[in-house]
């Protein structure tokens, strides 16, 4: 498996990451009731869960992009890999921006992040 399939895995379980954190946020939590507890989350806890949904919504964007690539394949390994390791990066800081309240961080983060993903496309095209 290339390392761009790799950072698929990556960037799908990363929302976990998130949830994970805005869950152990605050105490209370409990798995009968989850959405309410996480809308009642405030500061880093909630941050943290508005993260993992913006970790979810970019997420199939992404994998999209890497598997038309590598059935297209118009672009070179490396570079695909390259771009694909950006976006995971980009994404873990976006959500630690997140979480710290970081706006101005977190939106470089999220341009990085969707210009590699646009770059993949482009260059597959």
């Amino acid at each position: 498996m290339t390392l761009a399939l790799w950072c698929v895995l990556v960037a799908g379980l990363l929302p976990y990451v998130w949830t994970v954190y805005a869950k152990r946020s605050k105490p209370g939590y409990s798995n009968a009731n989850p959405r309410e507890f996480l809308a009642s989350l405030e500061g880093r806890g909630q941050r943290a869960n508005y993260a993992q949904i913006n970790a979810f919504e970019a997420f199939p964007f992404f994998a999209a992009a890497v598997v038309i690539a590598q059935m297209v394949g118009n672009i070179a390994a490396s570079t695909l890999d390259a771009l694909a390791v950006c976006f995971v990066v980009a994404r873990i800081a976006h959500g630690a921006a997140y979480i710290a309240n970081m706006p101005l961080l977190r939106s470089l983060a999220w341009s990085v992040g969707i210009g590699s993903v646009i770059a993949i496309f482009v260059m597959s095209a």
